[in-house]
């Protein structure tokens, strides 16, 4: 916008904010130490004016808002420490990134692109057995809730203005094909069947969701969701670090689809490369 119409923003805006504070002209004048004639000139002269920045930074102290917001620079009202914690909150997760906090994000997300990478074997692909193995010695959560919670899920991502797009290192599959790391002691046959069933479920779910694989020698990423443009959640162990800030969740959505781009297996080679490691290890 040019310096007039910045202006008339600046001037609608500090109006907005003396009334959220309750003030008038001379209360504005008393918080901020600033002349009546210097703010009289910014409320009311024929054409509208610029603060000096003095003037700018008196003004956003006593109004208690941000000197961007005032100027038009940003959307959000806050002084820094509190647009950070708005932006910003750290809740509880299980174990495994399966909850109502998640299910509650993702059904906000509703007719918008959700793109997710997992920690693991992606949730809404799991069988039972696999959710036994994994959840063997329960931690807040118990098999039958993991698996009541994957199933509300996929509930919710079988109505049809559900947009999910999944990506993952194939070697995390290939270290599940092998029973390598948490998956050690799992059963050969539980392993074939998880395989040739998400193979299955990939293929039944296309295109609405598309599973992609990266290369993890060459791409590294933590496990992270974008639902949408409102949020991102960042699985750190145990509790999700989430982010409504649009600059973060525009960088993640950008990471997320430099992995799409670089993937080695495709959404739709996903199935067939599935029953095809299914088969490696019979």
């Amino acid at each position: 916008m040019d310096k007039r119409e910045r202006a008339e923003l600046f001037r609608i805006r500090l109006k907005e904010a003396m009334a959220r504070r309750e003030l008038n002209q001379s209360g504005l004048a008393r918080a901020s130490g600033l002349d009546r004639s210097t703010l009289s000139q910014l409320l009311v002269a024929d054409e509208p004016r610029l603060p000096s920045g003095q003037a700018l930074g008196e003004i956003a102290s006593a109004l208690q808002v941000s000197a961007d917001w005032l100027l038009g620079l940003t959307s959000h009202r806050g002084v820094a420490s509190e647009i950070l914690e708005q932006a910003m909150q750290v809740t509880e997760a299980a174990r495994h990134p399966v909850d109502q906090q998640v299910f509650t994000w993702m059904a906000e997300a509703a007719g918008s692109k959700v793109r997710h990478v997992p920690a693991g074997l992606p949730d809404i692909f799991k069988q039972d057995a696999v959710f036994d193995f994994e959840y063997a010695e329960p931690v807040r959560r118990t098999p039958a809730q993991a698996i009541t919670d994957a199933r509300d899920q996929l509930d919710l991502i079988r109505r049809p203005d559900y947009d999910l797009e999944i990506c993952l290192s194939r070697q995390t599959i290939q270290g599940f094909a092998r029973a390598e790391g948490r998956w050690q002691g799992l059963p050969l046959e539980a392993r074939i069947s998880q395989l040739e069933g998400m193979a299955e479920r990939v293929d039944s779910f296309y295109p609405a969701v598309r599973f992609f694989a990266f290369d993890a020698g060459t791409h590294f990423s933590v496990p992270f969701s974008v639902y949408g443009q409102k949020r991102v959640a960042i699985y750190i162990g145990q509790r999700y670090l989430a982010f409504t800030a649009t600059r973060y969740v525009r960088e993640m959505s950008r990471h997320f689809d430099d992995l799409v781009r670089s993937a080695t297996i495709h959404a739709h080679e996903m199935a067939d490369w599935l029953a095809a490691e299914a088969k490696a290890i019979r």
